[in-house]
């Protein structure tokens, strides 16, 4: 079984001729056969093109030629990105009712990423589960059903990308495309014990552009640091149809790109000697479970091994929510707009019953939220002048029970309400990497999150990769994972 392996372990094997992608395809289809039944992750599969691809990559390694590093490596796509031949239904049955949804000639695009993924030599194994149009911070719908967690099946995966996380921590697949616009990577990320990066904005390119505007990022989703370096190297291929992506030639790295500062990171005694890091438990208004917070505050001190010179300060900013509400709420009312008045009774009622929480914003309220946004990018980009990384819990609780929208007995209805270390980073732009530190004393995850200024994504992968080493394994496979015995816990 490949499941176990790294998506860079795999390449070498591929390399070594030990295992064929063909075998490494063959496994991960098995595994949505055997382990997707208890997590509900993936959404869309077709067997057939899988196996050509991985044939294809198979192929390429006997010639000694393989496009990369991550050539025919298992690989998911979240169902918000556009795949040619595919249906992108975005977990709406507003979509998935159309009378031409099942038909390929219906979806002759690609995404920018999907496309990149392809051109990496990826081999694509399904499309993975989200809530309606990425809306919320767990992953279910009326159209799919509820994405469950490996750990814990009663629990949630997180969202929006809840199940690109799933598939990746139970081994269905080695790497996995997602999507961020106020956390959707790194909140999963942090339930299923998984890393994922959010890029600066403008870094990998967007197509078609997101309702939710320049709050939303595309960024890998894998198992190590080293995994999302190689994606990440992978995913920066430039594309004219997104008119605000970052130049190709400003976000060039150097030699050896993402992988090679991954690599540097990871070696030596003190690869992190004379960073600047600040470390903030709750940005200044947040609160923690105790075991997260335990568990977060031990890995700071790896860190301070590592040789970074950390201090205990928060970055004095203000929660930013209620403008995050008006410019995220403004973005899915667009959303809804072209299926006409009736759309809103169709959706998912958590979402009917927010957009009747936050609507009839005026041109003032979105201007006044984004004013709000460019004071706070403008306090992070100071803030960074005397520090490096920022350093906070990724989410200030565990997962929680799935099939809701907040913990059972929470104070609010608000998906925002428990993530409030994540979206204020998809206002200011900024790169930031969640990773696994710990188990709370349930056997639950918990992530930390590394967080630089825009354009120090290097600076972030390099600081990840260094951490990831030093804990070594700080959260072990789930147990409902492929190469357990019988693929799933007992």
């Amino acid at each position: 079984m490949t499941a176990s392996l790294t998506a860079l372990q795999l390449a070498e094997k591929f390399r070594s001729r030990e295992v064929s992608p063909v075998d490494a395809a063959r496994d991960a289809l098995d595994a949505i056969e055997r382990v997707d039944g208890h997590l509900n992750s993936i959404c869309h599969t077709d067997p057939d093109a899988t196996l050509r691809l991985a044939r294809e990559a198979e192929q390429r390694y006997r010639d000694g030629a393989p496009i990369g590093p991550i050539d025919g490596v298992p690989t998911t796509i979240k169902d918000i990105f556009y795949t040619r031949g595919v249906p992108t239904l975005r977990g709406s049955r507003l979509l998935a009712d159309k009378p031409d949804a099942a038909d390929p000639a219906a979806w002759p695009d690609d995404a920018p990423v999907t496309a990149a993924t392809r051109e990496a030599g990826c081999v694509v194994i399904g499309k993975t589960t989200t809530p309606e149009f990425a809306w919320k911070g767990v992953t279910d719908n009326t159209l799919t059903g509820i994405t469950r967690n490996p750990y814990d099946p009663a629990l949630t995966s997180g969202g929006s990308s809840g199940g690109a996380a799933a598939a990746v921590a139970a081994g269905i697949g080695h790497l996995a495309l997602g999507t961020d616009g106020g956390g959707s990577v790194r909140i999963p990320a942090s339930f299923c014990g998984i890393v994922a990066l959010k890029p600066t904005y403008g870094v990998i390119p967007m197509f078609p552009s997101s309702p939710f505007g320049t709050l939303a990022h595309a960024g890998p989703m894998t198992r190590t640091v080293g995994d999302t370096a190689a994606f990440m190297d992978a995913l920066l291929r430039p594309d004219p149809r997104d008119w605000s992506a970052v130049p190709a030639r400003a976000t060039t790295p150097g030699p050896g790109g993402y992988l090679a500062a991954a690599r540097d990171g990871a070696s030596g005694d003190r690869p992190l000697e004379g960073l600047r890091v600040a470390y903030s438990a709750t940005l200044g208004f947040g609160r923690n479970d105790d075991d997260v917070e335990a568990a977060v505050t031990r890995a700071v001190g790896v860190l301070s091994d590592l040789g970074a010179h950390v201090d205990t300060v928060d970055p004095g900013i203000s929660d930013p929510v209620d403008a995050f509400h008006v410019l995220w709420f403004a973005g899915l009312a667009a959303v809804l707009a072209p299926h006409g008045p009736g759309a809103i009774d169709r959706v998912d009622p958590s979402m009917r019953e927010a957009l009747g929480r936050y609507h009839d914003f005026s041109a003032a309220d979105y201007l006044d939220a984004v004013a709000v946004r460019m004071a706070l990018g403008a306090r992070m980009a100071d803030f960074h002048g005397d520090y490096d990384l920022l350093v906070t819990p990724t989410m200030p609780i565990p997962a929680f029970t799935a099939g809701s929208d907040v913990p059972p007995g929470w104070h609010s209805p608000d998906w925002t309400s428990w993530t409030p270390y994540t979206y204020p980073f998809n206002m200011t732009q900024q790169p930031a990497l969640s990773l696994p530190c710990g188990l709370t004393g349930s056997g639950l995850p918990v992530g930390i999150q590394l967080i630089g200024a825009r354009f120090e994504d290097l600076l972030v992968v390099r600081a990840g990769a260094a951490l990831e080493a030093a804990l070594r394994q700080a959260v072990p496979p789930p147990p409902i994972h492929a190469d357990a015995t019988g693929g799933a816990a007992s």
